[in-house]
């Protein structure tokens, strides 16, 4: 009796070790696949410069569907301007038809040191190739609702203009290839120079075919610790392409974003499907430069062309050397012909 009961106790004390290894065991894989998951999201939100992304966009600073802030409402986030519309896919900028302008500027100023802001935009329309303008331009800047020359907004601006040119207008330039997209900073007195696609004034930028494109466009600004990254994404493979990166930016707070758009004899439609922006959260130091004028660290430098010096072909050498050649004869037979004469001419001695 005694062996029975002691091999029953055996059994249920077994059957109660192999349960608690179970369970253990089953804690222990819960637990494994929920470190897994916490590193997974912890690697999404870490970004390559050592900023993590808020897990909410700020809404009073963005613009999506179905729009709702935008408007004339005063419980809008978002003015209209121009020839602008609203519909359920986007906000159309300017229509593809001449000498259309519009704009849709935040009412809210933006208190973020670092932000970073994601554009859905789609640029199309009927005309042909290299018949098409005149592009759309992004904002980040102290004045706003202001029409003007450059993309349908104010020349002179202080602050961010990003520009996505379709048309080149300086006829001569054969630097670039159009749609093209550059960053300027103007501080009030700085101006952009249309005529030649703005140049002088230019950050850097890159090429990025836009316009009557089959899939999504974005683009990306990111302005962290005093460093402006432009970045493209226009090649449906959903990974961004570098183009423009630059340190020493200084942009002050407060200030507004907007989008504008402008057409000429050649038109486009300009779709803004969505802006949305992000608060980063960088490692600062406790004292902070106050700005009050937007400025870029060694912008004189930025633009500045060395002209070199082309050394001579070997067909321009020839014919260089051909030429001194004929210049010292012809020069030769003046001095011989005007000794001679002068020879016949002096009087004769007789000794």
């Amino acid at each position: 009796m005694a062996a029975t009961m002691s091999k029953s106790n055996w059994f249920r004390l077994s059957s109660f070790q192999i349960f608690d290894l179970m369970f253990n065991q089953r804690n222990i894989h819960e637990l494994t696949c929920l470190f897994t998951i916490v590193v997974i999201l912890t690697c999404q939100c870490l970004a390559d410069d050592g900023y993590e992304m808020d897990d909410f966009l700020k809404r009073e600073h963005s613009l999506t569907k179905p729009y709702q802030g935008v408007g004339f409402s005063s419980s809008s986030h978002w003015d209209l301007m121009g020839n602008a519309i609203i519909t359920t896919e986007h906000v159309r900028l300017t229509p593809d038809l001449q000498s259309r302008q519009g704009a849709v500027w935040s009412r809210v100023p933006c208190y973020l040191r670092d932000w970073e802001l994601q554009v859905h935009f789609k640029i199309h329309g009927q005309g042909k190739k290299n018949l098409n303008g005149d592009g759309m331009a992004l904002w980040y800047t102290k004045e706003r609702m202001q029409t003007g020359p450059v993309f349908g907004n104010m020349n002179l601006f202080t602050g961010l203009g990003v520009f996505l040119d379709t048309y080149p207008t300086e006829n001569n330039n054969h630097e670039r290839v159009f749609p093209y997209v550059s960053g300027m900073v103007g501080n009030g007195t700085l101006a952009y120079e249309h005529d030649r696609d703005g140049q002088s004034t230019e950050l850097g930028g890159c090429t990025a075919l836009v316009r009557n494109i089959p899939h999504d466009t974005f683009l990306l600004i990111r302005y962290t610790k005093n460093r402006l990254t432009i970045q493209i994404d226009v090649d449906g493979k959903q990974q961004w392409r570098d183009c423009l990166d630059l340190p020493g930016v200084r942009l002050p707070q407060g200030y507004f974003f907007g989008a504008s758009s402008v057409t000429g004899d050649l038109s486009d439609n300009h779709d803004l499907i969505s802006m949305k922006l992000y608060q980063l959260t960088v490692e600062r130091p406790q004292e902070v430069e106050e700005l009050t004028v937007p400025s870029v660290d060694n912008f004189e430098q930025l633009n500045k062309v060395e002209v070199q010096e082309e050394g001579m072909s070997g067909v321009q050498l020839f014919f260089t050397i051909v030429f001194s050649i004929i210049r010292i004869v012809l020069l030769g037979v003046v001095v011989v012909v005007m000794y001679g004469r002068w020879k016949e001419n002096s009087p004769k001695r007789f000794y």
